[in-house]
């Protein structure tokens, strides 16, 4: 059985290596990577009002106790803000293309979804969808947007049926190379 667990910042950064297997399992990015993003994990711990859910699996044992909870997937996200590296450069890629004032109003009050990761074992059983409507259950905030491939991936297709629509698409950030697409839509979650 799959429950979710919140986690503050604490016990996010206790769990990081778990945290970066999933990742790398599945994003599988090239290894010189993985430290850099390990970094910037640990550092979107400290952002205001940072949220973390883990999605564990639990196990009971023949005899008929608990085993440890295995950890399956995770999502975590926080508020942005003026000074954080991804909200800053989303901000400006919105306002060249829609305007500063509809910028604003996506991202002037936005609940950031930094990371949505399941184990590629457990992928497509609502795992992920499960966890976004965990981690944006009672924010306060305006809106919810993230950042993805712009491909048609399942993870793609997920966000859109979640309501999710696209911002700005065949967006690069700065000294990367691949096309993303950033996707918001007004919060709460229904």
């Amino acid at each position: 059985m799959i429950e979710f667990r919140g986690a503050g910042p604490a016990q996010f950064t206790e769990r990081l290596d778990t945290v970066i297997d999933i990742y790398t399992a599945a994003m599988n990015p090239p290894l010189d990577q993985i430290t850099g993003r390990q970094t910037i994990m640990r550092n979107h711990a400290t952002y205001p009002y940072f949220q973390c859910y883990f999605a564990e699996l639990r196990d009971s044992s023949p005899g008929g106790g608990d085993v440890e909870p295995r950890i399956v997937g995770f999502a975590y996200g926080f508020r942005g803000a003026p000074g954080q590296w991804w909200h800053d450069v989303v901000v400006r890629g919105l306002a060249d293309r829609i305007g500063q004032e509809a910028a604003h109003a996506w991202m002037g009050n936005a609940f950031e979804l930094a990371e949505i990761h399941v184990h590629p074992d457990y992928q497509g059983k609502g795992i992920g969808r499960r966890m976004i409507k965990t981690l944006c259950a009672g924010r306060r905030e305006r809106t919810a947007i993230l950042s993805t491939h712009d491909q048609p991936t399942a993870a793609r297709h997920l966000y859109a049926s979640m309501g999710f629509m696209d911002l700005l698409t065949k967006f690069a950030f700065p000294g990367g190379h691949e096309e993303y697409a950033i996707a918001g839509r007004r919060l709460p979650l229904t």
